[in-house]
């Protein structure tokens, strides 16, 4: 199967939340295609973030990219119709935070969701081999889940080589994504291991002259240069 145009998504995370619309606005301006959108609850991971109203005001303020939402949240039934309403284009979980991960990944598709899975560092893919046909795409954290800015664990591209395996064998049409310590120096490498979705966060907000409504386009150009470069 033929290879997916990549898509960089820009983990709001790291935007400034005082103007996040126009923070928004103007990294899909720059060329980024996808809006990640972290949420954490204090419980399944030590910190508190986002919920759904975001996610809608969003769409209100006239975010049209696609909304990538990961929810780092235990139990995750509940709170999964709250998001499909605001307008979530993927929602993605983490098996362990699942009573019954196969409903789960039904729940979403019939929301009219994309599903997806996500898998930490020292989390094992065997359980992807029961629910391949009820996920749209695979997330690889490669950092452990909490916090922005950390730095990328290497044994991740190893785990995105298996699974970019696992997708070309099964026949399905499942995006691969990244998400941890993505920049620019790293991303082509990242990329020739098999991920075509790539979250960055601090890489991409953390871009010099605040006020500067074109501050992200040298770095998204600079990611798309190094993506073009790569070896697949």
């Amino acid at each position: 199967m033929a290879r997916q145009t990549d898509l960089i998504a820009p983990s709001i995370l790291s935007a400034d939340f005082a103007r996040l619309g126009e923070e928004v606005d103007n990294v899909i301006a720059s060329g980024a295609d996808v809006v990640h959108f972290d949420v954490m609850d204090n419980h399944y991971v030590p910190n508190l973030t986002i919920g759904p109203l975001v996610c809608e005001s969003l769409r209100n303020h006239g975010v049209t990219a696609d909304i990538d939402v990961h929810l780092m949240v235990k139990p995750v039934d509940r709170i999964i119709p709250d998001f499909a309403k605001a307008g979530a284009t993927y929602i993605t979980f983490h098996p362990e935070a699942s009573e019954h991960v196969d409903r789960t990944l039904s729940m979403i598709r019939d929301l009219g969701c994309k599903s997806g899975l996500v898998f930490n560092p020292a989390t094992p893919l065997n359980l992807l081999v029961h629910v391949m046909d009820k996920v749209d795409v695979i997330l690889l954290m490669s950092v452990n889940p909490g916090f922005g800015g950390q730095s990328f664990i290497p044994e991740t591209l190893n785990k995105l080589n298996t699974a970019r395996k696992m997708i070309d064998s099964s026949g399905y049409d499942i995006r691969l994504e990244i998400d941890g310590g993505v920049k620019a120096n790293n991303i082509r490498q990242i990329k020739e291991a098999g991920a075509d979705m790539f979250v960055a966060g601090s890489a991409i907000f953390g871009a010099e002259n605040p006020d500067d409504p074109n501050k992200y386009d040298s770095i998204c150009a600079e990611f798309r240069k190094e993506l073009a470069a790569a070896e697949v």
